[in-house]
């Protein structure tokens, strides 16, 4: 029995990270898990940044409200749930991911939480287990599955290299270079395609 494992920001949606910085100007937000393995410090320094500029979650939810999936994606996604069980393995928060979700038609998502104070201001996060996506597959592979990953950071790197096949999508070329052994794709067709062969 097959589930295929995809990380949600940069393979369907555009990062959100980087989309708020362009919209709020602050040039250091574009930093993401393709740039900063470690992501608790990456969560960290946003955070500290946040606060500095006196941002709150509503201003993040505001931008995200105006992202729209990779053109696409949602096509994509619905192709592959018709043949197969999907689960997004995101380490984004839910308060965060929940617009998109419903543009891409309520696909499952196992992610994490914000914590947020009274006056909107996110004062830390919880992340759901120690490495989310990792674990996740470990566990689903413990109950009969067989999994295939995909993702495009350094974040997806575990789940990818602990599945029965595992893809890059819109990858860096740092991280291609350095993994040569995953095919990496640019395109939904022939990611599909590649999946479909796997399965």
């Amino acid at each position: 029995m097959n589930i295929v494992c995809l990380d949600m920001e940069g393979v369907l949606v555009p990062e959100i990270w980087i989309a708020f910085a362009k919209e709020s100007g602050i040039e250091e937000l574009k930093r993401t898990t393709r740039d900063e393995p470690d992501y608790d410090k990456l969560m960290r320094f946003r955070l500290d940044i946040l606060k500095e500029h006196g941002l709150k979650l509503k201003d993040v939810q505001d931008v995200i409200a105006k992202i729209d999936p990779m053109p696409g994606a949602k096509e994509f996604l619905d192709e592959l749930r018709s043949i197969t069980q999907v689960i997004i393995l995101s380490d984004t928060f839910s308060q965060f991911a929940q617009p998109l979700m419903k543009k891409l038609g309520w696909p499952t998502l196992f992610c994490n939480e914000l914590v947020v104070a009274e006056d909107g201001e996110i004062t830390d996060f919880k992340m759901r287990c120690e490495q989310s996506k990792l674990t996740t597959v470990k566990g689903l592979q413990s109950i009969g599955f067989d999994t295939i990953a995909a993702g495009d950071s350094f974040n997806d790197l575990g789940m990818i290299l602990a599945s029965k096949a595992g893809f890059l999508f819109k990858s860096t070329d740092a991280i291609k270079a350095e993994y040569p052994q995953l095919p990496a794709f640019e395109e939904y067709d022939e990611f599909l395609a590649a999946i479909k062969a796997a399965l």
